[in-house]
């Protein structure tokens, strides 16, 4: 039978998502004309704290428990983190209508590992429950 990888399919719209707000004007757009303060590092931190839950969660069904899951979840907050820095700089070389800023990727960081403390000691209080 064959294993349901729902998770990663998640994931990876997620990342599809993520990248695609990232990178996409949203100029003419009604969304724009929202004046919250900070809203875009809110935005920011929200889109890496779930891309780091489903990633987690991604991770632990196809890996499972035991020390391997810790290194896995290790890599994977680098990468997100790195990815999100990769990000912000394609946005400031690369496009015309989005600009890089360090505040955006120090949200993004926050977000992850916000993302990964959450889920891990989730991991570990069901864990517990056993």
């Amino acid at each position: 039978m064959r294993k349901k990888h729902w998770y990663a399919i998640a994931f990876l719209g997620w990342m599809v998502f993520v990248t695609f707000s990232s990178l996409y004007s949203f100029k003419d757009s009604e969304i724009s004309n929202f004046n919250i303060p900070y809203a875009d590092k809110v935005v920011h931190f929200t889109f890496y704290f779930v891309a780091a839950v489903l990633g987690s969660l991604f991770l632990n069904e196809i890996s499972g428990e035991g020390p391997k899951r810790i290194k896995s979840l290790k890599i994977l907050a680098l990468s997100l983190i790195f990815f999100g820095i990769i990000i912000e700089v394609i946005q400031e070389i690369h496009t015309v209508y989005r600009s890089g800023d360090v505040f955006d990727a120090l949200a993004n960081g926050l977000g992850v590992i916000v993302g990964i403390i959450a889920i891990f000691t989730q991991f570990q209080r069901l864990r517990g429950l056993k």
